[in-house]
């Protein structure tokens, strides 16, 4: 196990005595949770903490990890000069997960570092860890304006690099929650001040990280929250692990949400992948990719994979990007079973939009089957819905499909206009359209 725990904390500077002059303590109970969070740090020994910070380098379309050997940082903005950092930052940790980034075109990296000195949002954590222990290296990383869903996706791939290196790690999402919470607070009041809080607090009291990607951006911004995104990375970066969930605290005293949670693993969650589709998709292109071997069906495959024929599509992902995705929408096979392992080949060595899977990329993949009804033919775009329905444009020779209910796709004339392009079929050009739906094996 690499991951030793996550911890959800706020970052008034404040909180800081030297800065707070006695105002801190009418947050006491935030206080005494974060000297739990740094005692409970301490008792993990970690080799190395992670911090996410919204107030690191933060850019719209690219997640930014500071580079260096070493960072420093004071509260001279606060009028507490004194009170200062120096850390060393874990180098190898650092450069394994942007070697990962990059063999994925996942977009982050060292890139444009502009703000090297450390920022209050790491500081704040640092001030309290660092009370009971101080044998780590530093990874700090910031934030972006890219989705919910990406940010869960770093997760997964610093994790992946965590695993790969042997680290004892442990991770603090830094973040406070809604700054709209007080007629008398930094933005005034706002009904989904308190709102958020109460759903945020819900959620990761539970340990339902998967409720984090459902809060919509518009309700997001209009709760004026800062943390959210920091608490979504270390959502993917305890994804494959069983946790208990504790909220030790939630203050709004100053009409900003603090709220600071413990979520300690107990190990790698079981394998739950039991569907028998994609089982048989991943031992194909791992006897394939390893060995350039094509297995035969196993003998106790459902009959409903032996017995029908229908289209199928392979989609491979590597941290939630895209790897690999190949289909037939009508069966070119004798059954189901033939269909999957001849398109988890095509999947994962013939996608013209990416280069032949690696054997060491195996371990980092995951794999979805769809299984297509009989495409049907439709007058109109009003037939269709992009959530229930794929669709099939088609003009003369040209043919393009998307399936449905894709991230990121939200209307049927997105899903058109995305049918089209991969046919090659300019935007005002009329073509034919056909539906199906799919069952989907994740």
């Amino acid at each position: 196990m690499s991951i030793l725990a996550g911890f959800m904390v706020p970052h008034p500077p404040l909180a800081v005595s030297e800065v707070g002059r006695g105002e801190e303590k009418k947050i006491k109970a935030t206080l005494d949770a974060y000297e739990r969070v740094g005692r409970e740090i301490a008792s993990l020994a970690p080799d190395t903490v992670i911090i996410t910070s919204p107030h690191s380098i933060m850019y719209s379309d690219y997640f930014h990890i500071s580079p260096g050997a070493s960072a420093r940082g004071d509260f001279s903005r606060f009028n507490a000069s004194k009170v200062s950092f120096e850390v060393k930052y874990d180098t190898e940790l650092v450069s394994q997960i942007c070697k990962l980034c990059d063999s994925s075109s996942f977009p982050a990296g060292t890139d444009g570092n502009r703000m090297p000195e450390l920022d209050h949002g790491t500081m704040v954590p640092l001030y309290f860890i660092n009370k009971y222990y101080t044998g780590y290296k530093l990874v700090r990383i910031g934030l972006s304006g890219l989705s919910l869903k990406l940010h869960e996706d770093f997760g997964e791939i610093i994790e992946a690099a965590v695993e790969k290196l042997g680290r004892k790690v442990v991770f603090v999402a830094s973040g406070d929650l809604s700054h709209c919470q007080k007629a008398e607070g930094p933005y005034g009041y706002k009904p989904e001040g308190p709102e958020y809080d109460k759903r945020l607090i819900d959620v990761m009291s539970e340990g339902r990280f998967e409720k984090l990607k459902d809060f919509d951006e518009v309700f997001l911004n209009k709760a004026e929250e800062c943390g959210h995104r920091s608490f979504v990375i270390m959502a993917g970066a305890l994804k494959k692990y069983e946790f208990t969930s504790q909220v030790l605290s939630h203050e709004a005293t100053f009409g900003v949400g603090y709220g600071i949670g413990v979520y300690k693993c107990m190990g790698y969650k079981e394998n739950e992948t039991k569907d028998p589709y994609v089982l048989l998709a991943q031992k194909t292109i791992d006897a394939y990719i390893r060995e350039r071997r094509v297995i035969e069906p196993p003998k106790d495959l459902p009959a409903e994979m032996t017995d029908n024929e229908a289209g199928v599509f392979v989609s491979i992902h590597k941290f939630g990007m895209l790897r690999g995705c190949i289909g037939t929408f009508l069966p070119t096979r004798k059954n189901i079973a033939e269909e999957i392992i001849s398109n988890a080949i095509s999947a994962s060595t013939r996608d013209p939009r990416f280069p032949e899977i690696r054997p060491d990329e195996i371990g980092d993949l995951s794999i979805n089957v769809d299984v297509l009804t009989t495409p049907e033919p439709v007058s109109s775009k009003d037939e269709l819905d992009a959530k229930k329905y794929g669709v099939i444009v088609t003009k003369g020779s040209r043919r393009g499909l998307l399936l449905p209910d894709l991230e990121g796709v939200e209307s049927v004339d997105e899903q058109i206009e995305i049918a089209k392009q991969k046919a090659g079929i300019a935007p005002m050009e009329e073509v034919s359209l056909m539906r199906f739906e799919v069952r989907r094996h994740i």
